[in-house]
């Protein structure tokens, strides 16, 4: 997609005047933009839109469920002595406060009609725990870890900055449920049975792409036996 000044981010004044006058020294307003001496605006940016994570697909609603990211970088090259040019690496394109230049949401859980190509719905999806701690909420985060919809009616997905895990309606986008978990989890839940009761269960390590707090736990939810 494109980058251009209107889609700068308003979270603040201040963050928007600081990523403007960013945007005077960089290259942008084109698709496919290739890295260039004073860096090109890459958006939604390396880390997708949809990543490697995964998705989840329902045959009943022909729905598609995944999680993505909006988050824009800036892709540089450098002069190096043998007369060519160097990659500089993976860079995020952030405001002054280290949040995403670009407007929010800065992340989305959508659910797509694979039958029409359209959205059924979408929605923000996590949430800087940091922002939150300021009043800003449903902003959505840079996220990994893919969904898993069940039969039951559910997309339950993790992946977030906020470090929980969340169960979805499968038809509204409408958050049912929480938990917050020991360690990030940056995997796509999975789903099973034993002796007739259902279990969702999750890694939960952190770290990653996000560079959360690092640990070591699998967590496993379930209804309350009868």
């Amino acid at each position: 997609t494109v980058f251009t000044e209107a889609d700068v981010t308003d979270r603040t004044p201040e963050a928007k005047q600081f990523v403007l006058e960013k945007l005077k020294k960089l290259r942008f307003g084109s698709d496919f933009l290739p890295p260039s001496l004073q860096g090109s605006v890459i958006t939604p940016g390396f880390h997708g839109g949809a990543t490697w994570s995964g998705a989840s697909y329902d045959p009943t609603t022909n729905l598609l469920y995944l999680n993505t990211n909006n988050v824009p970088y800036v892709s540089t090259m450098v002069p190096d002595a043998a007369y060519g040019y160097n990659f500089t690496g993976y860079n995020y394109f952030r405001d002054q406060e280290g949040f995403p230049a670009v407007k929010p949401p800065w992340g989305y859980l959508t659910a797509v009609n694979l039958v029409t190509g359209k959205f059924a719905w979408q929605i923000p999806f996590g949430d800087y725990p940091a922002l939150m701690a300021k009043g800003f909420k449903n902003l959505g985060c840079e996220n990994f870890g893919g969904t898993i919809v069940t039969a039951g009616g559910l997309v339950f997905v993790a992946g977030t900055r906020d470090e929980r895990i969340r169960a979805f309606d499968k038809d509204t986008g409408e958050e049912l449920w929480s938990a917050k978990l020991p360690w990030g989890g940056y995997a796509p839940p999975s789903v099973y049975e034993v002796n007739g009761r259902q279990f969702v269960v999750v890694t939960a390590t952190g770290g990653g792409k996000v560079g959360t707090a690092v640990g070591d736990a699998w967590v496993a939810f379930a209804l309350p036996e009868r």
